[in-house]
């Protein structure tokens, strides 16, 4: 057997690549992961305890006290008369009006593409693909011009009808009954006399509910959160959606404007809570559907 030198043993040692490194590249990239978004939202969660002053002079990520919380809690619902209440029921009305025609025009049509046969089909199922990957801001023209020709800006339908319109979801359902829906069982349903309105309702219908859970989470976190199309359609303050709302808020803080009121007790704090508030309902409709999320997304992934 062949001795090895210290000198070799040194050499080889030195040839081998650090593992050092990567856990390294990790840190760092963790670290400034956590200063670009971690931080900020502590500082939001922290910014409604502590005065206006107080958020300027302190430390950025101290707590303030409970009694400063409640201040800025009544300061907020008392903006206009409680209208940061109206704010939130209107984005509830529209979420929950328009997720409901979302689900039943995008799962029946996603089945419809999937497993029926029909003249056109090929087209439709690519301008539902391009439609889904245009960006949102190029219809709003259009979809604010057809909503004027049929005299409905303004109203709760010019928010809720261009909500409605989906095509990402009718893409997921297409991809859900495409790969993972047995044809052998509609096969045998259909020699058992089932019509094709009772395949869809009581097989393929039971079967999706992990993608439909899907839908109607991306549906609903999409239209919470949609600003532009209600900014433009909807001229009155007391139809604002939430996320319109803060926008008017944001333009009623001295901080952020010169020139707004002194006297409307809106500063930073009550931006921070009312920010805390709009997206509160979309973090515990999370928590409590991340196992219908999981099941969703996993959905169509493999085939039996």
């Amino acid at each position: 057997m062949t001795q090895t030198t210290p000198f070799l043993t040194a050499v080889k040692r030195r040839a081998r690549p650090s593992r050092s490194l990567p856990f390294l590249v990790v840190g760092l990239l963790l670290a400034f992961l956590l200063v670009f978004f971690v931080l900020p939202v502590i500082w939001l969660l922290l910014a409604p305890s502590k005065t206006a002053g107080e958020v300027v002079r302190d430390n950025p990520l101290s707590f303030g006290s409970f009694h400063q919380i409640g201040t800025a809690w009544r300061h907020l619902f008392a903006f206009q008369d409680g209208a940061m209440t109206r704010w939130l029921l209107n984005s509830a009305i529209y979420s929950c009006g328009s997720l409901v025609l979302t689900l039943a025009v995008s799962v029946p049509a996603g089945y419809a593409l999937a497993l029926t046969k029909f003249r056109g089909r090929k087209t439709l199922l690519v301008i539902t693909l391009v439609t889904m990957i245009m960006p949102q801001a190029t219809l709003v023209l259009p979809i604010f011009l057809e909503l004027n020709r049929f005299h409905l800006i303004g109203t709760v339908w010019s928010v809720i009808l261009p909500f409605s319109f989906y095509p990402f979801g009718v893409y997921l359902v297409y991809i859900y009954f495409g790969s993972s829906l047995p044809r052998d069982l509609l096969s045998a349903a259909r020699i058992d006399g089932c019509t094709e309105w009772q395949l869809f309702a009581r097989i393929a219908l039971p079967l999706a509910k992990p993608v439909v859970g899907l839908v109607a989470f991306f549906s609903f976190v999409g239209n919470w959160n949609n600003f532009f199309l209600p900014y433009l359609v909807l001229p009155n303050s007391e139809q604002f959606p939430v996320q319109v709302g803060l926008n008017q808020l944001l333009t009623s803080t001295p901080s952020f404007n010169p020139v707004a009121g002194a006297g409307l007790n809106v500063t930073i704090p009550e931006l921070a809570l009312a920010i805390i508030v709009a997206i509160l309902p979309v973090l515990v409709l999370f928590v409590f559907s991340q196992r219908t999320l999981v099941s969703g997304m996993l959905a169509g992934s493999s085939k039996e």
